[in-house]
């Protein structure tokens, strides 16, 4: 019986902010994988080494977690005003399912470095010396991200002093600003799908909680830790090896998308693994995070704990955090009341590596709350490139 050989793909693997992920520009990939569809998912499951029943992706790209099970494909934007076209996949472990209904934030600081190494921006835009503002068009969510990259010799610079929790080694910091992050009203509403600031949300069989639902940066529910049983100092030790816990959070997950209006029922939050996220908040405390570093309740305005893919994340999504500094931003959110309430147009919290600030701009608008930015900073650095090898 004849096999036939692989097939070699040209690839970047690199890390952005807390995350991992597989990169391609579009023009690189087969021709039945460069418009959505089967044959481009089926790609993309293969080059990770998804599904996996044994959950740990030995024979692919993906590193069994969320954080690193992502896929990224780039190119040339013929949008007005936007340089480059972002598309992320996030990819199941376990099953043969890539969600393509949100944004990675994380990868986002690895997508204007990429860009410009590529030829996806134009290069009299690219300095000699400086910052390359890179403007891309986030095309899952349908949103503008601007990235300003450091460039040194008219190179990308990935080295540098800056420090990010989550990342053992420094690097050169990327600048990102997400313009008008909350949802524009196609999937789910507004800003808050309900119009109220704090929800009570019933999940059937688990109980009512006060809960606030945002749709800014990516859909997210945020409750209080101290309703749920929790301190906002936990680990991931303390969530991820409970399953009694991760069933109770993904049912609050599934109820609170379908009171935002993310899905009809609650049946087809197993077919939207990736939004919406859930997370829990508390006020200030100390803790250790997992590198063994102290965190002091004083360095920080709240505390977070945020779940992906069905696990407590390792740092903080960087989407999660648009959605934290979104909901910090406006006075009576759960996520405000945490940091002690009142207007606020940044915030520093307390994650599971460590602590992140981020910042937003929000105001009042015809009664409704308008953000128009957030910003945060971040590091990426290309890991390896070449080719990635499939089976055809």
């Amino acid at each position: 019986m004849a096999f036939a050989p692989q097939i070699k793909i040209p690839a970047t693997y690199m890390r952005g902010g807390t995350s991992k992920g597989v990169f391609f520009r579009l023009q690189d990939l087969p021709e039945a994988a460069q418009k959505p569809g089967a044959a481009r998912d089926r790609l993309l499951l293969r080059v990770i080494g998804s599904p996996d029943p044994y959950g740990k992706q030995i024979d692919g790209m993906g590193a069994a977690t969320s954080s690193t099970s992502k896929t990224v494909i780039l190119s040339k934007s013929t949008r007005p005003g936007h340089d480059v076209d972002y598309l992320f996949g996030q990819v199941a472990i376990d099953k043969a399912f890539v969600d393509w209904s949100g944004n990675c934030g994380n990868l986002s600081a690895a997508v204007g470095p990429f860009a410009i190494a590529n030829g996806l921006v134009d290069a009299e835009r690219v300095p000699r010396n400086g910052l390359c503002t890179v403007r891309i068009w986030q095309a899952n969510i349908g949103k503008t991200i601007v990235a300003h990259v450091p460039i040194t010799d008219g190179q990308v610079q990935e080295t540098g002093d800056f420090e990010l929790d989550g990342v053992t080694f420094p690097a050169a910091e990327v600048q990102l600003e997400f313009m008008d992050p909350a949802d524009d009203g196609e999937d789910g509403g507004a800003m808050f799908p309900t119009g109220q600031l704090v929800e009570e949300l019933e999940v059937p069989g688990v109980g009512c909680f006060k809960a606030t639902l945002i749709n800014a940066g990516i859909p997210t529910i945020f409750l209080n830790a101290s309703d749920i049983g929790y301190t906002g100092t936990e680990l991931q030790g303390a969530i991820n090896g409970d399953k009694a816990a991760l069933a109770r959070f993904e049912a609050i997950r599934a109820w609170g998308a379908v009171k935002m209006g993310l899905i009809r029922e609650v049946s087809e939050a197993a077919t939207r693994q990736h939004t919406p996220k859930i997370a829990f908040v508390a006020p200030p405390a100390d803790y250790v995070a997992s590198s063994g570093k102290e965190v002091r309740a004083a360095e920080v305005d709240l505390l977070v704990r945020a779940l992906s893919m069905g696990q407590l994340h390792h740092a903080m999504m960087g989407t999660a955090a648009v959605a934290i500094g979104t909901a910090a931003a406006v006075p009576g959110t759960l996520v405000n009341l945490a940091a002690g309430g009142g207007e606020r147009e940044a915030v520093r919290f307390g994650h599971p590596s460590g602590t992140l600030r981020v910042g937003a701009q929000a105001h009042r608008e015809g009664g409704q709350w308008v953000v128009t930015k957030a910003q945060m900073s971040r590091s990426a650095r290309v890991l390896m490139e070449g080719w990635v090898r499939v089976p055809a």
